[in-house]
């Protein structure tokens, strides 16, 4: 079993920046992936960038270029950087991990709210 807790969420004006973090527990040594969805009201949960533990990184079309992820294996932990905020970007975000077993699990969520 792995658990995740996210933080680092909150509201936001267009054009700023937030960090959200994601603390991992339990068998951690069984994570392959980690990675950040989120989910706006009435629209599908989608990617927002994942991390291999070997550091290779995917991201969103949408989002590259104003968002990093990065990820810290001795310490358990990942980051989502956030800049050039935009209303759009306003979700739920879900910090998630894959095990080389393929078994996937999910935080809590953190709200993110981008307006002026």
């Amino acid at each position: 079993q792995v658990q995740l807790v996210e933080s680092g969420g909150g509201l936001v004006q267009p054009g700023g920046s937030l960090r959200l973090s994601c603390a991992a527990s339990g068998r951690t040594s069984s994570i392959y992936v980690m990675g950040w969805y989120r989910q706006a009201p009435e629209k599908q949960r989608e990617l927002v960038a994942r991390i291999t533990r070997g550091s290779t990184t995917n991201y969103a079309d949408s989002v590259k270029g104003r968002f990093t992820i990065s990820r810290d294996s001795a310490k358990n932990t990942m980051s989502l950087q956030m800049n050039s905020l935009k209303p759009e970007d306003t979700a739920l975000y879900y910090c998630s991990a894959l095990t080389y077993a393929g078994n996937t699990y999910w935080g809590q969520g953190t709200q993110v709210t981008v307006s002026s």
